[in-house]
């Protein structure tokens, strides 16, 4: 996340718009891969903030590398989010708005590993048992992934 702390010593705390990307990873059992965070001890999404020159397809990519330890061979589109639902104040003071790229990912390689710095746990969750403490910019997110996977 350098480009933002970069942007955090000039502006504060005050709101940015953060462009970034999430991973909605389903694995062959069609369980979904989430992440304890340690910042808000809330489940949600690989994911992170899009640095100066990578595509939104390449930070999602990294931040799921990152975070769980898996590299996606394969990433679909599935939708684009902003606006009002998409601010969040981070427990440490800092607002964004949320510009989020999200993809899924069923075909992947690796083993999970947790990223020390940023997830407490790594845990596959059948979606019919999503628990209900979720990282508030992924909610919608995984809501409407939730709310296609079972219209299929």
């Amino acid at each position: 996340m350098g480009y933002i702390m970069d942007l955090r010593k000039i502006v504060g705390s005050r709101p940015l718009i953060m462009a970034g990307a999430c991973v909605i990873l389903v694995n062959s059992n069609n369980e979904l891969l989430l992440q304890l965070r340690k910042d808000n001890n809330c489940w949600g999404l690989a994911g992170g903030s899009l640095e100066i020159g990578e595509s939104l397809e390449q930070v999602a990519k990294r931040e799921l590398h990152e975070e769980t330890g898996l590299t996606a061979n394969i990433l679909s589109l599935f939708n684009v989010y902003s606006g009002e639902d998409f601010y969040y104040k981070y427990p440490h003071g800092d607002e964004v708005y949320n510009v989020v790229t999200a993809y899924i990912c069923r075909d992947y390689e690796g083993v999970l590993r947790t990223d020390e710095n940023e997830v407490e746990e790594l845990k596959y969750f059948k979606l019919t048992e999503i628990p209900s403490n979720i990282s508030p910019p992924d909610l919608p997110i995984i809501k409407e992934f939730l709310q296609k996977s079972f219209l299929s």
